[in-house]
């Protein structure tokens, strides 16, 4: 990261744990997890995301921050925008040429392991329900990408299975969890480790860091200055 970067990097992370001090031993690890997840997105590469329960819910969360505006817009480059009006002209100038090009947000390469439904249901029903999220990331995903791994005690056994192929496959690896880590923490690059036991409290703390994390990479890439960037949009 530029200079630039790093202090827009070290604005949300003071900003976050000015409200949750709490947080603060996890400065080094967060700024790790940004710092690898932007490298991930500036090699055209993808980040996967799993977890069980509301750490399922958090991994939808997630993807919803990164794949269309967050905290700040977005607008299409002029090239985009020309693009949608000419594959769409209208002489009123307010068809559909007009809504995508006005409408339409740049987006983050992200894509929720949870949401596979027909595959997960197959995947537990013909092979093995732990495999569920391995299955699928084994299919998708490319040693240029990183898998965001969410799982509050860090014994989810298909999460951990997931780390365990991302691993073994060249897949960078961050871990969300507990104050433990449990048997996620030794597969993955950055473990993400709130310090909280009890699982509602690990999940509280788990949505300011993700947020955090989000709200960085965004500025990062789209903040001002940055709208000709193109290497991280989604096609």
């Amino acid at each position: 990261m530029s200079n630039c970067e790093k202090t827009t990097v070290e604005k949300h992370l003071h900003d976050l744990f000015c409200r949750f001090p709490v947080l603060q031993p996890l400065r080094t690890s967060l700024y790790e997890a940004i710092e690898l997840l932007l490298k991930v997105l500036r090699g055209q590469g993808t980040i996967y995301l799993c977890g069980n329960g509301g750490s399922a819910a958090d991994a939808e969360h997630i993807v919803g921050e990164l794949r269309k505006g967050f905290l700040l817009p977005r607008p299409l480059p002029a090239a985009e925008r020309r693009k949608f009006l000419s594959a769409s002209p209208e002489e009123d100038g307010d068809g559909d040429g007009s809504i995508l090009a006005d409408h339409l947000q740049r987006g983050l390469r992200a894509v929720s392991l949870v949401s596979s439904f027909s595959l997960n249901t197959a995947v537990a029903n013909d092979r093995h329900p732990e495999l569920v999220f391995a299955q699928a990331l084994y299919s998708l995903a490319a040693p240029h990408d990183a898998l965001v791994a969410i799982s509050t005690s860090g014994m989810a056994r298909n999460v951990e299975l997931a780390a365990r192929t991302a691993h073994a496959t060249g897949i960078a690896v961050v871990g969300m969890t507990g104050e433990s880590g449990g048997n996620l923490q030794p597969w993955c690059d950055v473990c993400l480790r709130v310090p909280e036991r009890h699982t509602p409290r690990i999940q509280e703390l788990h949505v300011p860091l993700y947020h955090t994390l989000c709200a960085a990479l965004e500025e990062v890439v789209f903040g001002e200055k940055k709208h000709s960037a193109q290497s991280v949009i989604l096609p």
